[in-house]
């Protein structure tokens, strides 16, 4: 009898978690997608985020310990807390995060030693609720909202039963307030990236009375109860990067006295309002939990930094200054992964989160002197460019104009004239770039991949200055754009890299991983010229040579030179298990290679690849990704090119076409107009276009406009199982590119 009362209260707990009466496009997501990775191989390196679109804070179920990147492995057996985290990648790691998890029988608090079995039977992940009942008999359901959380807990006997409030020790630490039967806590933990002050206040009410208190040495406390088997425990949480005060403000407008299922159904009204900008119909039920699940991993960062005061205004703790300050702040991105696809698609789609975005990077600017890069909270060294730059080029570009452009176009001058005190915060070897035209190797690492992103930034900068009446400036950095000619070794037909006297670097090895790459070889960033592909042909003799190298990327062999890095890396065994040649998906430099053939006149092959990539390489389980998944961009990349375009080049308002997924897809757009794609029998072989029409008229171009997006209207396509290779043929089917 008490075994079919706890199946009753388990049901119960699953159905208490937003249970709707029809389906929703929560339940075609997957937050356990990407979760089976680990650090020598990536299947996206992800966590099953509990959260709102771009919430400021997540909470997901911890199974690594304390301070472990890698806080949920779908392998584990054992939950050790539910983890309230801002970590945008293992790598990164997390700050501001503490746990709490309930505990049954003997009081262990160590993190440790505290875990509890389950198994995958028993737990159930969606975007807005994460339920799990573990072998032991407890129960935890949780949902949250961007400030706050609310959890329900059941033992499933009298025995001793206590709720472990973990803030992480690092000067952390825990209190009961008896009155208001809550703790109060404070966790500091970091990884870097954060001023002196830095503090996460938060607080966790019960809606018990607390029975018993206690804490220890290490920031760790627990709170006692005297419970009926199966009965419910609330527990309601809210935190600040302010103060305990302005943590009790968010507790007030976000979770006071609401139910988990009143915060689970408010979680996927939202999560289905974002969810259904896009509408794909036909497809497989598996490439459609594919679609929104990577479309769930897309909105998730950056995420909010700033809160709400007693007038509603918007303010944050600035992790730049300490300081505390009016408007928005977001966080938690690399602009080197996100700039590619993830912020084009949020000024299609989400033009008001982009807009708040964009006001976030001069903020910052104006906080600490650059513009950020890597942010987590506050500037992180991590990876390289001013990519920075694209993002405020690309919003300005598509009618975005959130911001001060005289004060952005200040920022953009100083990040490429000027040098942080981290390599990846401004532009590293800028005296040398300048000077010479690339940045030299070895006096600079990774070297040749920086020259690429500084031509492609100096071209977004020009971009930039032209649009708002900076002629001088412009025709400064459009020149400074075609620098990355100077690093093509003709002789071999790759980029390569020159020290400071001009002399190719000996024993040329386009395997070579590192030294004056990036996560990649010459393989992959020889192509990294999103704003010139025909400057590029040019320099590999034309649309044909370019061709011919792009095929053979994906027929050579998989074989690699780890050079500098000294070991194999995760990013070398995600290309060599990929058995695609050195086209290596699992990383960024080459992501957009695919979509060059687009403007060389074979859009055939992009059509191809693009349905070849995501059949072969993507799906919704915890093994979807075949690399990092990194703060949403490869998930972006499947969005975008199962709708059928992608936008190589940021700054251009162009999409280069590639293969649709789906039969039909319906674009919401901000401005009331819908855009609709049809894709004629698109399954199977068949994803070659044989023709397109737009809006019943004949096109032929190999690209779309942003302007035709958001104008409306319909987008047909016949498909075909055989390549048509006289269509998209002409120099006017291809995108822009800057020497066309």
């Amino acid at each position: 009898m008490k075994r079919l009362i706890y199946y009753f209260c388990f049901c119960f707990l699953f159905a208490s978690c937003g249970q709707k009466s029809q389906i929703s496009l929560t339940s075609l997501v997957n937050p356990l997608m990407g979760t089976e990775s680990t650090f020598e191989f990536s299947h996206g390196n992800t966590y099953p985020a509990v959260a709102v679109p771009w919430g400021m804070n997540f909470w997901s179920p911890q199974t690594g310990e304390n301070g472990s990147g890698w806080m949920y492995m779908y392998t584990d057996s054992l939950i050790r807390g539910f983890r309230q985290t801002h970590q945008p990648s293992p790598w990164i790691n997390d700050y501001g995060t503490f746990a709490i998890m309930p505990v049954w029988g003997e009081l262990v608090m160590d993190n440790k030693k505290r875990g509890m079995r389950f198994s995958h039977e028993n737990e159930k992940a969606g975007p807005d609720c994460y339920q799990v009942k573990f072998d032991n008999g407890v129960s935890t359901a949780l949902s949250a909202t961007s400030r706050g959380a609310v959890f329900e807990v059941t033992y499933p006997s009298e025995n001793e039963q206590y709720i472990v409030v973990d803030a992480y020790q690092h000067g952390g630490s825990v209190a009961l307030d008896k009155e208001k039967n809550c703790i109060y806590g404070t966790t500091r933990y970091n990884n870097g990236g954060v001023p002196g002050n830095f503090a996460n206040y938060f607080i966790v009410e019960f809606d018990k009375p607390i029975v018993g208190f206690g804490m220890d040495e290490n920031a760790c406390g627990y709170a006692g109860f005297k419970l009926q088997a199966g009965e419910k425990l609330t527990i309601r949480i809210a935190s600040s990067f302010i103060s305990h005060e302005q943590a009790r403000l968010n507790f007030n407008n976000e979770v006071n006295e609401r139910s988990l299922a009143e915060v689970s159904a408010a979680a996927a009204k939202v999560w289905n309002e974002q969810l259904g900008r896009i509408k794909v119909e036909g497809g497989t039920n598996e490439q459609q939990k594919t679609f929104y699940s990577c479309l769930y991993r897309t909105l998730l960062f950056p995420r909010e930094f700033y809160e709400f005061d007693s007038e509603g205004e918007a303010i944050y703790y600035s992790p730049y200054d300490g300081q505390i300050h009016a408007g928005y702040m977001y966080t938690d991105n690399g602009f080197w992964d996100t700039f590619r696809a993830v912020h084009p698609l949020f000024t299609l789609l989400y033009p008001e989160v982009s807009g708040r975005i964009m006001q976030s990077i001069v903020n910052a600017y104006d906080e600490s002197g650059f513009m950020p890069e890597w942010a987590s909270p506050g500037h992180r060294g991590c990876m390289i460019g001013n990519n920075s730059i694209s993002l405020l080029t690309d919003a300005w570009m598509k009618g975005i104009r959130t911001f001060d452009k005289d004060k952005a176009l200040e920022a953009m001058l100083h990040q490429t004239q000027a040098r942080g005190e981290i390599a990846s915060v401004g532009r590293d070897g800028y005296a040398e770039y300048d000077r010479l035209g690339y940045v030299p190797y070895p006096e600079v690492p990774e070297a040749t991949a920086k020259t690429l992103e500084y031509a492609y930034a100096d071209w977004c900068l020009a971009r930039f200055a032209e649009e708002t009446g900076n002629v001088e400036v412009a025709e400064t950095y459009y020149r400074k754009a075609q620098n990355y000619r100077n690093l093509f070794y003709p002789e071999k037909g790759f980029m390569w890299a020159k020290d400071t006297n001009g002399k190719w670097r000996d024993n040329f090895d386009a395997t070579e991983w590192g030294g004056p790459f990036t996560e990649g070889c010459s393989w992959h960033w020889t192509w990294s010229v999103f704003h010139d592909p025909e400057g590029l042909s040019d320099l590999l003799g034309g649309h044909e040579q370019m061709a011919q190298r792009l095929d053979s990327m994906f027929i050579a062999p998989n074989t690699f030179n780890y050079g500098t890095y000294g070991f194999v890396i995760h990013e070398i065994a995600e290309m060599v298990a990929l058995n695609m040649g050195q086209y290596a998906h699992g990383n960024q430099p080459v992501q957009h290679a695919i979509y060059l053939y687009d403007y060389i006149g074979q859009p055939w092959k992009t059509q191809y690849h693009t349905r070849n990539v995501m059949n072969k390489l993507y799906n919704s389980g915890p093994k979807g990704y075949c690399g990092d998944e990194d703060n949403g961009q490869t998930s972006a990349w499947y969005v975008f090119t199962a709708l059928g375009f992608y936008p190589v080049c940021p700054g251009t308002s162009e999409y280069a076409l590639s293969s649709p997924l789906f039969n039909k897809v319906t674009l919401s757009l901000p401005n009331g107009k819908t855009f609709v794609i049809r894709a004629d029998n698109p399954s199977g072989d068949n994803f070659y276009i044989r023709s397109a029409t737009l809006n019943g008229k004949e096109f032929s171009r190999n690209y779309l406009k942003h302007e035709e997006l958001l104008q409306g209207g319909e987008f047909s396509l016949i498909m075909d199982h055989l390549p048509c290779k006289s269509r998209g043929i002409n120099p006017v089917d291809a995108p822009y590119s800057y020497s066309k």
